[in-house]
């Protein structure tokens, strides 16, 4: 691979800057007022969302799109810089019908749904008109093994009856949200197989018996659009609503957990970017005793290991973008695992050297730097734990060793 940007992506990366600058940055204190009086900010997303839509800076994030959908197709390669973009502005993502969970559920019910589930529930997401929601953890089971989640989609006639609490259900407050991904136990027999047990179906929020139980704040911060707790007391669903076949969860699940972790690793990278800014800008500005901050040894120490740290974080990023391009997410799932748990680490480290040069006014809602380290800071759960990846990669290193015990070794190593 290289690392050259294509020449369609630096001419996107211009106009997706220009956009930025021209439309989205003049509207981000008015989105933060909205938000913080608990109104989510429909009056400015949806006309930026027109104009990007016009634009053609839409659905960007999808390499299977096809040339009758709305949107511009790009590779995981091209979308990365992009994504990063982006991310400086953690809201903007929706504007350009780039935002999780939609982007994920739209790349599974892409590959699986039927033409009457994608007419249904697809083809709104894709223009933007509604939002969803993927229901897959759940409080009261360790959900990093998937196998432990006890939601029940059991068949009663011609339906599916669905029981069970999820949470982190995130945008299930987004008043565009109509429906829900929902992951559950299809198949309760004693002697199933535990990875062929769970379906996915598609649940209407508005169903009876579907209840948005609280808003689950991350850090004490409250997301406008929700990170929701949502109890399935006997909702009722047609067997119609079934997303691929039964027992496909297992394989659904990780179809669209892998392009979703690039995802967020790629908008870690921008926040990062500006958070080195922003502490580039106060080194300077700031003095103490006489001389500005960046004149402080340790100052420019954590400005180079942030810069070196970001950059290395790139570089296996767009590695691992390449690599699901010509392999399939599949191929890719150990360095998906890597760059998860380097990209979510790194926020908090980036971050936190940048809120200890502003000092307390770090801490504050003065600047973006408290939420981008609560942020960085949940990333090491959401789509998976960091121990859960580490052992993805100790284990296929392991079976590298084993594979090859001797490799010559015995020449490093002196004889007892």
């Amino acid at each position: 691979m290289h690392f050259e940007y294509s020449d369609r992506t630096k001419s996107l990366l211009g106009q997706l800057g220009d956009f930025m600058e021209n439309h989205v940055l003049p509207a981000n204190r008015k989105y933060h007022e909205l938000a913080n009086q608990g109104v989510y900010p429909l009056e400015v997303i949806e006309p930026l969302k027109a104009k990007a839509y016009e634009a053609g800076l839409w659905n960007l994030f999808m390499p299977e799109l096809e040339d009758e959908d709305p949107g511009t197709r790009l590779s995981n390669l091209e979308y990365a810089p992009l994504a990063e973009v982006m991310g400086r502005v953690p809201w903007c993502s929706e504007v350009f019908n780039c935002s999780a969970p939609d982007t994920g559920n739209m790349e599974i019910l892409k590959r699986f749904a039927t033409p009457e589930q994608k007419a249904r529930w697809l083809d709104p997401l894709m223009t933007g008109e509604i939002r969803s929601v993927v229901a897959l953890t759940e409080p009261d089971t360790a959900s990093s093994d998937l196998t432990n989640l006890q939601t029940t989609i059991l068949p009663d006639g011609q339906d599916f009856v669905i029981n069970g609490r999820k949470w982190f259900s995130t945008g299930a407050k987004h008043p565009n949200a109509k429906f829900a991904i929902v992951f559950g136990i299809s198949d309760a027999s004693d002697d199933a197989d535990p990875h062929k047990k769970h379906s996915f179906v598609l649940v209407p929020l508005d169903a009876p018996g579907v209840e948005i139980v609280r808003d689950v704040p991350i850090m004490h911060h409250h997301a406008p659009e929700g990170h929701c707790e949502i109890l399935f007391r006997n909702v009722r669903v047609p067997a119609d609503a079934m997303l691929g076949a039964p027992g496909d969860g297992f394989l659904l699940a990780q179809a669209r957990l892998g392009p979703g972790r690039i995802h967020h690793c790629m908008r870690t990278i921008g926040q990062c970017e500006l958070a080195l800014e922003l502490m580039c800008n106060r080194a300077l500005q700031r003095q103490t005793y006489g001389k500005p901050l960046s004149d402080n040894a340790n100052i420019q120490d954590w400005i180079a290991q942030s810069r070196m740290e970001i950059d290395a974080a790139r570089l296996l990023m767009l590695q691992t973008a390449w690599k699901m391009d010509r392999d399939g997410a599949k191929a890719a799932r150990v360095d998906v695992s890597a760059i998860k748990v380097t990209a979510a680490q790194l926020q908090t480290r980036v971050v936190d050297r940048a809120i200890q040069v502003f000092g307390a006014a770090g801490i504050t809602p003065d600047t973006p730097l408290s939420f981008l380290w609560t942020w960085g800071r949940a990333m090491r759960f959401l789509d998976g734990p960091d121990e859960v990846h580490m052992r993805v990669i100790a284990r296929k290193e392991l079976k590298r060793a084993k594979a090859a015990p001797d490799r010559n070794l015995h020449h490093f190593v002196s004889p007892h």
